[in-house]
């Protein structure tokens, strides 16, 4: 997806896509022509859930998935998006960008972002280990 031909794109965050970084999981040039372009289709790995498709066997992009999902469900506007702090930017910027160029209508009136219960300077999470049960 080519983030720059979406006029819109950095509403969410109040940032100018000039501003915007990410960091580049395929390298500029070699799929894609801008470091903040994302996959909508991502090819097949050996062992991986794939499906048959125009461009070859693969699966959805992340934020494809979750952008459907909604469509699918909620409709072409929902009311209310939420999630962390940390999918802000570049999930939920992304999810944005392909909704609205697919229904030429707002994604999602109000959106809301938690931050995090940090211990020691990180994220608790159970991947981390670092959880307390209350």
């Amino acid at each position: 997806y080519r983030t720059r031909r979406f006029e819109g794109y950095g509403k969410l965050s109040h940032q100018s896509i000039d501003d915007l970084k990410v960091g580049a999981r395929i390298e500029t040039g070699e799929q894609k022509e801008d470091e903040l372009d994302f996959t909508l289709w991502k090819k097949a790995k050996p062992g991986e859930i794939k499906w048959d498709s125009p461009w070859g066997p693969g699966r959805p992009g992340w934020h494809i998935e979750c952008s459907v999902m909604a469509h699918v469900h909620l409709g072409d506007t929902i009311d209310i998006h939420a999630g962390g702090t940390d999918l802000q930017f570049p999930h939920h910027e992304n999810e944005i960008a392909q909704s609205e160029a697919h229904s030429d209508t707002t994604f999602a009136n109000y959106w809301m972002h938690n931050g995090f219960v940090n211990i020691n300077n990180e994220k608790m999470s159970k991947s981390l280990g670092n959880f307390i049960l209350v």
